[in-house]
């Protein structure tokens, strides 16, 4: 075999190897492929287990008597964990399942937006009427300020911590002036509008003496709507003060004394020495990560593309 022939074959084996290389890191891929595949059934198969000993079908009911419990943590705002979307469906299951004995709200939140705190409200009101035969009671955590005590109002009885924060009964509008910041840096706004009052509240712009009468009697407005709810759903259990609805907030304690509060306790001792029923079952409806995900890339986006013109939302 002459030098040229002992050339090709070696480039031949060289060629075959390559080609078994490839076959083999196929075949460790397949393989890994379905080593991942097998770990997410099983992983399934184990959160599946979970929810079948916590007492939960895959219909989110329960299969024996229960406390149900429904978690409010953080803002409440349309698209957070405690948003109306969220905590609607899951008062209704609560109350829907046959097994359920008394409905805990274990309420942890800073307050938030006045109307998605106001379809909760309106809608435990109207599952109570429904469903007279199951009483409702808010748990305080660490907060129960604003937005979440709109909720809790809702609830029969609210139970808290002597050291909760409780109250905040008030309305608020978030904004920033950088007028003088502008001239500073010799910096010229300009805004073009259809409208006379359509760049109000504009950061860039002087304010505009009616324009700001406008915003703060819609704070007003809103304001007696939360107070009106307060006195509804605590009636003569309140003892009001000079500054009860001013804004201000208290310890569960002093909560307690100003009726705010009807007692001290926790979501333990509410389902146990209260609604007489230890288990508890958590129907608080959550989005999965992927959900999470893209909310938060849209919230991301969202903020982006915002134009600073744009009315800011009322906060409890």
């Amino acid at each position: 075999m002459n030098e040229e022939s002992k050339a090709i074959e070696a480039l031949k084996e060289i060629a075959l190897e390559g080609i078994r290389e490839q076959r083999r890191a196929r075949r460790w891929g397949i393989f890994f492929k379905l080593m991942l595949a097998a770990y997410l059934l099983f992983s399934l198969i184990m959160v599946s287990g979970l929810l079948n000993r916590s007492g939960l079908d895959s219909t989110g009911s329960s299969s024996s008597t229960h406390t149900a419990v429904i978690d409010i943590n953080g803002v409440i705002m349309e698209g957070a964990p405690a948003s109306a979307d969220l905590l609607v469906p899951s008062l209704r299951r609560a109350f829907a399942d046959k097994h359920t004995k008394g409905i805990i709200l274990r309420i942890n939140s800073p307050g938030g937006s006045p109307v998605q705190a106001g379809y909760v409200n309106d809608e435990i009101r109207r599952l109570k009427k429904e469903h007279s035969d199951i009483p409702v009671y808010a748990v305080v955590a660490d907060l129960c300020a604003s937005g979440g005590y709109y909720i809790a109002v809702a609830a029969d009885r609210i139970y808290a911590d002597k050291a909760s924060i409780v109250g905040s009964i008030g309305v608020r509008m978030d904004n920033f002036g950088f007028v003088g910041a502008l001239q500073k840096l010799g910096v010229e706004r300009r805004l073009y509008t259809a409208g006379t009052n359509k760049g109000m509240l504009d950061p860039f712009l002087p304010e505009n003496p009616e324009q700001v009468d406008h915003v703060r009697h819609m704070l007003e407005v809103t304001h007696q709507q939360f107070i009106q709810v307060v006195r509804e759903g605590r009636g003569d259990r309140l003892k009001e003060t000079p500054d009860m609805f001013s804004g201000l907030f208290w310890t569960g304690e002093t909560a307690v004394s100003l009726g705010l509060v009807d007692g001290l306790g926790s979501a333990g001792y509410v389902a146990r020495e209260l609604i007489g029923e230890e288990n508890l079952v958590n129907f608080t409806t959550e989005k999965d990560f992927w959900q999470r995900l893209s909310d938060r890339i849209g919230t991301r986006v969202q903020s982006l593309m915002l134009q600073q013109s744009d009315p800011r939302p009322l906060l409890f």
